[in-house]
């Protein structure tokens, strides 16, 4: 019978089978500081180990100071995120958990590192206490994100209980305007479907659209499914996929690659697969986007103007729009591209990697950021980015614009390090977030593309690449 990608690896991993949940193996464990204390715990008061300890690769990425590192962890001034960091090593010490620390040049978001170290390979399983693991999709795997009790119970079995997905059918065709990025894909998708329009379901992306996108590209669109409803999106693999993974560190070679990419040939949904729900967009119907409100569905294109609560004839949705530009201090019908910003971040598992990086640095180069920015940072997703992006220079482009070069880590993305906004600070964000307090309590984040981010630190409000 023709089966979708989803279900040949739901398939493919399945021990034991009940009525509505299946026992599924699990091939790669990502493991980070604030996820997983509760979980080394619970194995060390019950007399566990872990069951196989090549599965699992653990790397620090949520408390990580983005700038001086020369006294290590024990520099950390925060007591909390220090405390987690310093967990993390002694639990990866003392289990036999292979771990990236902090001041090794390969550290860097988890979601990041996986893909690059070849941890993350086509036709696995992968968990992670984090929900953005839906990314590691973007390379043909059964990613997703999961608890703290879960992270124990991978780590001691192996196996997760899982219920099976409905499949949705995402398709996009056509050639991207110049500057419109899969951010902006992912973006104009939750806007037009909703933050529920994938819940149920593991979300395919097809078309040539994709097909034209880097896996970089890819993995931006996979971590924003979770922003979708969906627990799960994932990509079929081809040639890019299969270029991307070579030669990595944890990649298989010789005769080992050869029989894996023989069966990674295998991971695309068959032609005549049955999808529960398909939706068509596209491309030239997507320009740049920016979020406008508090939920990622809350998104207008960069020419557009802030909708009005009183035009919206749903009462719910009207309540929703009005609290959202209560929140946010923006007024209805104002045009998103005359509104000031205080702040700018370039980063974050959804863009940090160094196509990102090359894109926002060709924006700003031989620019300054306007005299009403406050603080522009790029912060690389790993050790290893940083240092090719400074091997092009890039680096150099972006300190020469005002911007403050840091080391890798999730940073602004959360309020969970020293990188934080101040209340009633407003920023330009590449992350994939903008509840309340995302970015530090009263603040207000707009999610837009690598490239609005620093065309719009140029301009000191949003604004399209001039």
């Amino acid at each position: 019978m023709a089966q979708t990608l989803y279900d040949k690896l739901m398939a493919a991993h399945v021990v034991r089978e009940e009525a509505t949940t299946a026992l599924i193996y699990i091939d790669r464990q990502l493991i980070h500081e604030v996820t997983s204390p509760q979980a080394f715990e619970g194995l060390e008061i019950a007399g566990r180990k872990p069951w196989r300890l090549e599965a699992s690769l653990a790397v620090p990425d949520h408390n990580v100071p983005t700038t001086d590192r020369a006294s290590g962890v024990g520099g950390i001034e925060d007591p909390i995120s220090k405390l987690q960091i310093e967990t993390l090593d002694k639990n990866c010490e003392e289990f036999g958990i292979n771990e990236i620390q902090m001041n090794d040049i390969r550290q860097g978001i988890v979601h990041v590192v996986g893909p690059e170290q070849g941890a993350t390979l086509p036709g696995m399983s992968i968990v992670c206490g984090d929900s953005h693991t839906s990314t590691h999709g973007a390379l043909g795997a059964l990613a997703f994100g999961i608890g703290t009790s879960e992270v124990e119970h991978v780590l001691a079995t192996g196996c997760l209980w899982q219920s099976k997905s409905k499949n949705l059918k995402i398709e996009v065709n056509g050639e991207l305007n110049e500057f419109v990025s899969a951010k902006d894909v992912a973006l104009y998708i939750i806007g037009q479907i909703g933050t529920a329009g994938g819940t149920g379901y593991a979300i395919e992306f097809m078309g040539e659209t994709i097909r034209d996108l880097s896996i970089e590209g890819r993995m931006t669109l996979c971590n924003m499914a979770i922003e979708a409803g969906a627990r799960v999106g994932i990509i079929a693999v081809d040639d890019k996929t299969l270029d991307y993974v070579k030669g990595r560190p944890l990649a298989p070679s010789g005769s080992e690659w050869d029989k894996a990419i023989k069966y990674w040939n295998t991971l695309h949904s068959d032609a005549d697969a049955y999808f529960d729900k398909v939706i068509n967009f596209n491309a030239k119907d997507i320009n740049s986007q920016v979020t406008w409100g508090t939920s990622p569905e809350m998104v207008i294109g960069i020419d557009g103007i802030v909708p009005d609560p009183d035009k919206e004839a749903d009462p719910v949705k009207s309540e929703s729009i009005k609290n959202a530009l209560n929140y946010i201090h923006l007024k209805a019908n104002t045009p998103i591209n005359t509104v000031n910003i205080d702040k700018i971040f370039i980063g974050s598992c959804t863009n940090s990697r160094i196509e990102d990086l090359r894109v926002a640095a060709s924006v700003v180069k031989d620019k300054h950021i306007a005299d009403n920015i406050k603080l522009a940072l790029v912060v690389p997703g790993s050790g290893l980015i940083k240092k090719q992006a400074e091997d092009e220079g890039l680096d150099k482009i972006f300190t020469d614009a005002g911007f403050e070069w840091r080391e890798a880590g999730c940073s602004m993305c959360l309020a969970m390090n020293a990188d934080k906004l101040e209340p009633g600070e407003r920023c330009a964000s590449t992350s994939n977030r903008n509840f309340e307090g995302r970015q530090g309590q009263g603040s207000f984040t707009h999610l837009v593309s690598p490239a609005i981010a620093a065309s719009s630190a140029i301009a000191g409000h949003f604004s399209e690449v001039k």
